[in-house]
């Protein structure tokens, strides 16, 4: 045994990084072209939220990039002068693993949208 962590064996790092900035960009278009006019309704913004989810997890499973497990988790809320803050925690090594997260507003919502990239070894 080496003795060493997770992510110490050079043999199991990825041989393609997770494109962060790509994803970036995929969530800025999917939260754009869904939310841009839409108003905050509550049953609306529920299955707007699923739907947003499966889009992103399509979009970025499109750009196939070898042996990451992908989780998307969106937020949509109703703009009404609150704060909200939002936090995770995750087991991962930050060596391999790592996250996308994009957050977007018009006059009556909030919407977060985070892609989780886990690299399954």
């Amino acid at each position: 045994m080496d003795g060493g962590g997770a992510g110490s064996d050079p043999r199991s790092a990825p041989a393609v990084r997770f494109p962060v900035a790509a994803v970036d960009e995929i969530l800025k278009d999917v939260l754009g072209s869904y939310l841009k006019e839409q108003p905050y309704e509550p049953a609306r913004c529920r299955d707007l939220a699923e739907d947003i989810a499966e889009v992103i997890k399509a979009r970025v499973k499109d750009l196939m990039i070898p042996r990451y497990k992908i989780v998307v988790v969106t937020t949509i809320g109703q703009l009404n002068e609150q704060s909200m803050q939002i936090g995770s925690r995750c087991l991962w090594d930050p060596a391999s693993d790592t996250f996308s997260s994009y957050v977007f507003k018009n006059p009556s919502l909030f919407a977060v949208a985070k892609v989780y990239a886990v690299y399954f070894e």
